[in-house]
């Protein structure tokens, strides 16, 4: 920002680099001016749109097509170039204490994310004790977004504000698992196994999803210590089937084999660790696997981020190859599918954005980006490499100069292994407040890898995820051809 204030009565002293301080009406002068440069960003965009009541600064207007808003950015009208001034105002020239009283502005032309506008304010009039009337205008390049006058009420004594920690506005431009509880609620409950629910958190969860309607539980595990469970936690197990096993490993296999043989429809890890559900998941001859390779995908609720973001793998393949990845990338697609986006947008990270034959991340990109092209993966739109910033930020996009569909809108992020897939999700989870439903594909049925950390809403969100994609996969093998096998 390029601060140039002239002529002012008498300098003010240089405050902190985190404080804000006035002048008072009597130290300004007439003809004292204010400009600064300022690169409009995609936050202001969101926080302009929150209040002016626009539902989707980042739609198409104007009969511009998608591609053209993924490649100019999102647009505010030029009333917000309001803001920019009022900023200045109360920030600046005077500074801390003024007060608005009055304006008469003329808003002209748009501007978008990324773009540079200049501003100017220009004292033209004072009136004692205490108006000040600015002359105001916002350009970018030759377009004026803003002119007019502003009058205010002057500061009447000195004063310094520090910034050090300033408000922080958090928007959820998405309210993603509110949704899919709705599109859940015209259907029935699914039948889902609940394997080894022996503590309080994989019980209650199971039996709260099963009171939304989103599962009718069978509970697969020592009878005896289920129903302890149950009793020191007041849980009511009316009408629940219990199957009986001796210990975790035989429930594991015997939820399997009920889901082999149709008794349900999905399944739910319960307080047995992973490793044990996914041997019994794993074999060929007795377990759940298809044609396609068994992976997880977290579906993501970030708070600032306007869509739903899935993200996979993080939690089943340690090191895929590329094999691997184009079934990971696929059956992440087919599930975007089901919970309602009809072309998902994949981008397939890396640390950089560019091919570098020595980050054999940016080579299993390239290669994968390639093979959408061939009909290999389908039904979605595949970029990359691209770095998470560029991913998920058309900001960042726009600066580095790419151009693609997939950047800064991206619905899937693919990441290279395990590690970077868990700290991905986790950062979103425990730094940007983001809510997630986890589940994992490719398997006969789905399956929910439950947590002890996880919040009701996330283990609700998870059967919510479970039951859409059961009833689509069911949906899917009533049209199938009698005999077909499934892929």
């Amino acid at each position: 920002m390029d601060r140039t204030p002239q002529p002012l009565r008498s300098p003010r002293p240089e405050p902190p680099v985190t404080a804000l301080t006035n002048l008072t009406f009597d130290q300004i002068d007439l003809g004292a001016s204010l400009v600064i440069q300022h690169t409009v960003t995609r936050h202001e965009v969101e926080l302009m749109a929150l209040v002016s009541g626009d539902a989707n600064p980042f739609a198409p207007r104007d009969g511009a097509t998608a591609a053209e808003v993924a490649a100019d950015g999102p647009v505010c009208e030029g009333v917000s170039a309001e803001a920019l001034i009022h900023g200045m105002l109360k920030r600046q020239l005077p500074g801390p204490g003024t007060v608005i009283l009055s304006h008469q502005l003329a808003y002209g032309g748009t501007a978008r994310m990324g773009d540079e506008l200049m501003a100017t304010i220009t004292v033209v009039d004072k009136q004692a004790p205490d108006q000040l009337t600015f002359d105001c205008q916002v350009r970018h390049a030759d377009t004026l977004l803003l002119n007019g006058t502003v009058t205010v009420r002057a500061p009447s004594r000195h004063q310094t504000v520090d910034e050090r920690d300033p408000g922080n506005v958090v928007l959820r431009r998405n309210d993603v698992f509110g949704r899919l509880f709705r599109e859940c609620e015209s259907l029935p409950p699914v039948a889902c196994a609940v394997v080894h629910p022996c503590d309080a958190s994989a019980l209650g969860g199971a039996l709260e999803a099963a009171r939304h309607g989103l599962i009718s539980p069978v509970l697969v595990g020592p009878q005896g210590k289920i129903q302890a469970v149950a009793e020191a936690q007041g849980l009511d197990l009316s009408g629940v089937r219990i199957v009986h096993t001796e210990h975790s490993h035989a429930a594991a296999e015997v939820a399997v084999a009920m889901a082999r043989n149709g008794e349900v429809q999905a399944l739910m890890k319960g307080s047995l660790h992973t490793d044990e559900l996914m041997a019994a998941v794993v074999p060929s001859a007795t377990g759940l696997r298809t044609g396609r390779r068994i992976s997880h995908v977290f579906v993501m609720d970030v708070p600032a981020y306007p869509r739903m973001l899935l993200v996979t793998d993080a939690a089943i393949n340690i090191a895929p190859n590329i094999v691997d990845k184009v079934d990971i990338v696929q059956n992440a697609i087919d599930l975007a599918h089901v919970l309602g986006v009809a072309q998902p947008k994949v981008a397939i990270l890396a640390a950089v954005e560019t091919v570098n034959p020595e980050m054999p991340a940016t080579i299993d990109a390239a290669m994968l980006c390639k093979m959408a092209d061939r009909g290999q993966i389908c039904g979605g739109l595949v970029d990359g490499p691209l770095a998470f910033d560029n991913a998920v930020s058309l900001e960042a996009a726009h600066t580095k100069q790419i151009r693609s569909e997939v950047a800064g809108q991206a619905d899937i992020l693919v990441v290279p292994n395990i590690e970077a897939g868990n700290m991905v999700a986790k950062q979103l989870q425990y730094l940007a407040g983001a809510d997630s439903a986890g589940i994992v594909l490719g398997t006969r049925v789905p399956m929910v890898l439950t947590s002890r950390a996880d919040s009701v809403r996330t283990r609700l969100a998870s059967a919510a995820v479970l039951k859409l994609l059961a009833h689509a996969q069911a949906a899917k093998h009533a049209k199938a051809p009698q005999g077909g096998g499934q892929a």
